[in-house]
């Protein structure tokens, strides 16, 4: 993907390639002088859509918490070894990928479609930028099928009523709720968005969760979540591993659990750097049966 240079060449591609959505929306939520959270997100990993804001503010947080780049890349690792299990080892042929944010390196529906070309992959966010470049570069292979929602993660009637236009949710789905939950403060109640997600699920399907912590380093990461919600409107919330647990709703969770990210299930070779973030993966089971 080529930088991202000007208004113009941003607004352009958003004309091309999504004309359903308004200028208006486009123009409000593409604002240069504001750091957007997808965009310092997508500096993280090494991206190139991204302006002054967004790189001043990604820069501060890494000044006083370096290790986030490790962080995003770990959890890009995760995701990838996350579908893979469930697509390769659980036979899951569809997925919900929700707070779905800017394309990167192996999306969801290239690994899954790296097992199975004809598995099926619902991404969900609901900021009109992140759907923007979704629509226009997040493609299917032709046996498979991606759709595109616009639905906010605590609308969770939304999203099970628009993924069930291309996913068949009698059948397991592999769920993922990746780096999203933190942008969730404690009044939105995110358990309660995990489980009725998991409650309107099918048997074997699977729930991915990572989330933002300050359990490794609190006073750096206290420091650096502060200056990342100063220079973006939404802000973080990191939580213990007791919290991040308690989000899996009593699930039963795969070995080995709630883990720093780089540490579950990790590719040969190690575990990789440390990470400010857990992550695990649990199964829903037979109803009544937890």
């Amino acid at each position: 993907m080529p930088p991202a240079t000007s208004d113009d060449t941003q607004a352009s591609t958003a004309d091309h390639c999504c004309p359903g959505i308004a200028a208006t929306v486009w123009d409000q939520q593409f604002d240069t002088s504001v750091a957007h959270p997808a965009r310092v997100y997508g500096y993280w990993l090494g991206g190139k859509d991204h302006y002054e804001a967004d790189r001043r503010a990604a820069e501060e947080v890494i000044r006083l918490r370096p290790q986030v780049v490790a962080g995003a890349r770990a959890n890009r690792a995760f995701l990838a070894r996350a579908v893979r299990y469930m697509a390769a080892e659980r036979g899951i042929r569809q997925f919900l990928d929700t707070g779905t944010g800017l394309p990167a390196p192996a999306n969801t529906h290239q690994v899954a479609q790296g097992t199975d070309p004809g598995c099926r992959v619902v991404y969900v966010d609901n900021d009109p930028l992140v759907l923007v470049y979704a629509r226009a570069l997040l493609t299917s292979t032709p046996p498979g099928s991606c759709d595109y929602l616009d639905a906010d993660v605590r609308d969770t009637a939304a999203i099970l009523s628009g993924a069930a236009r291309t996913l068949d949710l009698a059948q397991p789905v592999g769920l993922l709720l990746l780096a999203i939950l933190h942008f969730i403060p404690d009044s939105d109640d995110p358990a309660r968005i995990v489980a009725r997600l998991a409650d309107a699920l099918a048997p074997g399907s699977f729930i991915a969760l990572s989330h933002l912590t300050a359990d490794f380093a609190p006073a750096q990461v206290t420091a650096a979540a502060t200056a990342y919600n100063a220079a973006t409107p939404i802000p973080v919330h990191a939580r213990s591993h007791a919290q991040i647990s308690s989000l899996f709703a009593g699930l039963p969770l795969l070995a080995p659990g709630v883990v720093p990210v780089n540490e579950w299930r990790p590719a040969p070779g190690g575990f990789g750097p440390p990470a400010d973030l857990y992550a695990g993966v649990a199964r829903i089971p037979r109803r009544g049966r937890r």
